[in-house]
């Protein structure tokens, strides 16, 4: 790291170019994917090639910055100190990732009643042959779901069932969801949820069923791909319970 501390040198440009190009690869892949041109699972190469050279680019970063500190390189400082920043952010954000994939459990089968989830229709017939299955697997899922969203239940309500069908379907449209199926004589509602960057979808039904003079709301929420959900369709049955009771 010797010659002229005037000129800015390879390495500290090396190190903000890996860092800008790191950036880039994360959102690509996922846009990549949400247009339809490569697999989600390219898509994921394409986001762990850019984490991968984001944290050699911080480690590396923090190795030239101290070189260049020492030597008086001050012209390599501004190229480091944005290679440093960029990259920095990117691992922060994949950290973040990892520790909420690890605060939850590798389920993306949530449903309010175990015992007898709600059935698809509709929504059978949008998700593709690869997808996840839509059974809920009460032996095994129940347990870690109950354990870990303990608020996902189902809903009591003093409404009508047909009171309560009206008052699902506006929280569906309210939380920005496709609704897919409305059948109020089967007591069923269907909607598909898409992530932002990757366009990955989740399926939802709600059902409504008459108990005495008011009704009881169950939601079943799956996702099409992936193992984890990373509690997403706990937190999207949590959101409708919330929305659903709010006066």
């Amino acid at each position: 790291m010797s010659g002229d501390t005037r000129v800015v040198a390879w390495w500290s440009q090396a190190i903000m170019i890996g860092a800008i190009v790191g950036a880039v690869l994360l959102p690509l892949g996922a846009l990549g994917h949400r247009l339809g041109v490569w697999s989600f699972g390219t898509g994921f190469v394409f986001l762990a090639a850019g984490a991968f050279l984001s944290v050699i680019v911080v480690l590396g970063g923090i190795a030239a910055l101290i070189a260049a500190l020492r030597t008086g390189r001050e012209a390599d400082r501004p190229f480091l100190y944005v290679g440093l920043l960029v990259g920095g952010a990117i691992v922060v954000l994949m950290l973040a990732q990892i520790a909420t994939a690890r605060s939850v459990p590798p389920i993306h089968n949530i449903s309010t009643d175990t015992a007898d989830p709600p059935s698809f229709d509709v929504a059978t017939g949008l998700r593709g042959a690869d997808s996840n299955p839509v059974d809920y697997d009460a032996a095994k899922l129940a347990p870690l779901q109950q354990a870990a969203y303990p608020r996902v239940k189902p809903i009591i309500s003093d409404r009508t069932a047909a009171e309560s069908f009206e008052r699902a379907l506006n929280v569906l449209n309210g939380m920005g969801l496709e609704v897919v199926n409305a059948d109020q004589a089967a007591g069923r509602l269907e909607a598909v949820a898409t992530s932002f960057w990757f366009g990955f979808k989740d399926d939802l039904v709600v059902r409504v069923r008459s108990r005495g003079t008011g009704s009881v709301v169950d939601l079943h929420s799956v996702s099409r791909v992936g193992q984890s959900d990373l509690g997403i369709n706990a937190k999207r049955i949590e959101e409708f319970i919330d929305r659903f009771n709010a006066a």
